[in-house]
């Protein structure tokens, strides 16, 4: 929820920020990615496919505020961030289990 407020209101002078717009996006979505994957194990595709109808759907409503614009980049980098974002996590899933009994 957050995440949509940020999106859609009006920006102001010192905005929590990366210091570039395509930064926060791939950031954003990468931790949310990360979160989405380690509380939903069982059903990571559709934790996949809805952060990216979710960045999708940003887009499309800052379109329709006079104040934030809609770019494709924004979706590119929060693909790139979904895309990374769920490497991490398997990348550290595979040091957890280092340890555990099988």
């Amino acid at each position: 929820m957050a995440v949509l407020v940020l999106s859609l209101m009006p920006i102001v002078p010192h905005p929590p920020t990366t210091g570039w717009d395509k930064g926060d996006h791939f950031l954003t979505f990468a931790v949310l990615t990360i979160l989405g994957c380690r509380a939903f194990p069982a059903h990571i595709a559709a934790v996949l496919a809805g952060l990216l109808v979710y960045g999708g759907l940003i887009e499309v409503l800052q379109s329709f505020t006079p104040y934030r614009l809609a770019e494709w980049g924004d979706l590119v980098a929060d693909s790139l961030g979904i895309i990374v974002g769920y490497a991490l996590k398997r990348f550290s899933s595979k040091f957890e289990r280092v340890g555990q009994p099988d």
